[in-house]
């Protein structure tokens, strides 16, 4: 097993997902006609630091990029958004007339008032 390979196995519970979620993300992506997967990941915003992203992926990214085996599709997470997303669990809830992925993440140390970012 190459290092890599090692990397990509111990890191691939990274992120899991509801039923709700895996259900979801099937459906979406059977809709849409096309895509591998999910990528999750974090950027800079809001006035706690870091809000999510997640976005539907078409063509396997590049190989430095974590791979999570979900069954029928994957989840990806750069490497860089690993220390951020490590344990996060990704539901899909409907609230009401809202529905949305939900991040259950153990590293959020805070969330600012409008719940739109956090911090670690």
């Amino acid at each position: 097993m190459t290092a890599l390979h090692l990397l990509k196995w111990i890191t691939a519970n990274v992120i899991s997902l509801t039923n709700s979620a895996t259900e979801h993300t099937k459906q979406a992506l059977a809709k849409r006609g096309k895509g591998i997967g999910l990528r999750v990941g974090t950027k800079r915003t809001g006035c706690s630091g870091l809000a999510y992203t997640l976005e539907y992926v078409d063509q396997q990214p590049d190989p430095s990029v974590l791979e999570f085996n979900a069954g029928e599709f994957s989840v990806f997470v750069d490497q860089k958004d690993h220390t951020y997303l490590d344990g996060l669990t990704l539901d899909f809830v409907k609230e009401g007339l809202s529905e949305g992925f939900k991040f259950l993440n153990p590293n959020e140390a805070g969330r600012c008032g409008c719940g739109e970012s956090f911090k670690v």
